[in-house]
Formats: C-alpha cells, sequence, structure tokens
C-alpha cells in the first residue's frame, strides 16, 4: 500500500513518484506546508531550510547531501516526470527512512541498499559520471558531427550508446571495445588529431582511463 505522503516539488522527480503511487501520494509545490509525511524532491540548495519546516517527518532525495537529522531515499536512475519501469533500479538510503515509504520504492521495482555518510558524495560523483557527463558526451559527438556536415540517418548515435550499456550490463569490462582497448595506437592518433580542443585531450585522457588492453582484445 502507498504510503499516505506528499511530495514537495513539481520537477521531475516529483511528477515521476505522484504518476506512479497515485492517489495517495500528494503532489506538492515547494511552497506548500502540508502535514504528515513529506517526501522533498526539490533542489539540494533547498533542502536544509525546508527541512526545518517538516521536523522529524520528512525524507529527503539528495544523492550528494547529507544532514544528520534528515533520513534520504536517493533512487538512482533518470527521471523524465513520468511513471517508468523502475525494476532493479538501486535506492541508496541513508539515516532512518520510515518502513513504509521504503515499503512504496520497493513496490516500484526500486532495490534499497545502506549508503554511508561519508561515501555520499563519491557516490553521487560515480552517479553524475555515468549519467550527466555520458550525456553529454553524446550529445558532444553529435553537435561534432553536425557542424563538420557529417549527417546521421535514423537514431544517429543513439543506437550505438544503447548497444555499448547493453554490452557492459552483461559483460562488465568486457563490454568495453574500440581503438584504446584493442591497443591501436595508429586509429588512436588519427582520431585525436580529428578532433578540436578541449575534446581531443579528453579524448586521450580517457582513453588512457581504459587500462591496458587484454590478449583477448588485441588485434592479431
Amino acid at each position: 500500500m502507498v504510503p499516505d505522503v506528499s511530495i514537495l516539488g513539481r520537477g521531475q522527480a516529483g511528477r515521476a513518484l505522484a504518476a506512479a503511487w497515485g492517489e495517495r501520494a500528494r503532489l506538492c509545490s515547494h511552497l506548500d506546508r502540508p502535514d504528515g509525511l513529506v517526501l522533498l524532491a526539490v533542489p539540494d540548495r533547498a533542502i536544509a531550510g525546508l527541512a526545518t519546516e517538516f521536523p522529524g517527518r520528512c525524507v529527503h532525495m539528495s544523492g550528494s547531501l547529507h544532514l544528520a537529522d534528515v533520513p534520504c531515499a536517493h533512487p538512482l536512475t533518470s527521471f523524465t516526470g513520468e511513471a517508468a519501469d523502475w525494476r532493479g533500479t538501486p535506492l541508496a538510503i541513508t539515516g532512518a527512512v520510515p518502513a513504509v515509504l521504503l515499503q512504496a520504492f520497493e513496490a516500484l521495482g526500486f532495490l534499497p541498499f545502506q549508503l554511508p555518510p561519508e561515501r555520499k558524495a563519491l557516490y553521487h560523483a560515480c552517479a553524475v559520471l555515468t549519467s550527466g557527463h555520458a550525456a553529454t558526451l553524446w550529445l558532444e559527438a553529435s553537435r561534432l558531427l553536425a557542424e563538420a556536415g557529417v549527417v546521421l540517418p535514423g537514431r544517429g548515435l543513439i543506437p550505438l550508446a544503447e548497444a555499448t550499456v547493453r554490452n557492459v550490463a552483461v559483460k562488465g569490462e568486457g563490454g568495453r571495445t574500440g581503438p584504446f582497448v584493442r591497443g591501436d595506437e595508429a586509429t588512436i592518433t588519427q582520431d585525436a588529431a580529428a578532433l578540436p580542443e578541449p575534446w581531443r585531450d579528453l579524448f586521450l585522457r580517457l582513453g588512457c582511463l581504459a587500462g591496458a588492453p587484454s590478449e583477448g582484445d588485441r588485434k592479431d
């Protein structure tokens, strides 16, 4: 059963959870002061101030911020404002999140795990690398091609991004492909020369983080 909860914040996360939980989850403006359990789905900068309005009865959703007296439930996903299939999605828990709210998240497919406060910044930085920074790379790669007059048909680079995610999901590190994994120095040099700065430097730096290629990855 979904708890009687007020979701404070009408951004993409708040709207998506409200849609998924239905009539027992009230979607409120950040200016509202509802009674009962409150889920703070607002920007990090607003959490501390709002939390003082709901002492002992609010949970925030920041993956980075830690407040000693305010528990946190952070869904490790990118919301669109609509309900989605969240089965298998981690839910970082810090502090004493009410059991009824945990159960509500679990009913949507989220998988709670305990995240120590001292690991929140690292956890969130890794989330940003995986989501926001990865999206920046895909979008900028598309822009560089477009500016050079290369128009990709269909869905452009998206099928490649999706295939890469699937490969990594199945094979882990073995799902990485490309010239850095294969140790193809001639291709790396040629590709880097085609990029403008600062993308050339970023291309080489990120490639070096991939580590040395295994024998199975090398070209014969």
